[in-house]
């Protein structure tokens, strides 16, 4: 009798179907590691907000660019570090907001415009 395959996202869930958009402050913030990034887009596909891009090819010069997260964007769902730990190289961590805001001198608010 023949195994069923492995499923690789069953610990990850399934990519998002419908985007939202952020309605309050989050409680945590996505960071991403871009040294550690590989470039694999894993984490894109499952954001709820659409707010992860890949950097643009000039910042770096390189083939396969990092992600990076658009902060006033992000709700804090962790979905995304949990996919790329999950799925690839463990590039992303949440960090709490106030935690955040002072090592970034960013403000995050409710509002998905700085």
């Amino acid at each position: 009798m023949a195994k069923a395959p492995y499923d690789h996202y069953k610990s990850v869930g399934h990519p998002v179907e419908k985007i939202v958009q952020k309605k309050k402050r989050p409680k945590f913030m996505a960071v991403v590691d871009e040294d550690n990034c590989t470039g694999c887009r894993a984490c894109i596909c499952f954001c709820p907000t659409n707010c992860i891009e890949p950097v643009p090819k000039e910042k770096y010069g390189l083939p396969i660019p990092p992600v990076q997260v658009r902060f006033h964007e992000c709700i804090g769902c962790k979905i995304c570090a949990n996919v790329c730990t999950k799925l690839s190289w463990d590039a992303i961590r949440m960090l709490p907001v106030d935690e955040f805001e002072a090592a970034y001198d960013i403000a995050i608010t409710a509002s998905i415009t700085p």
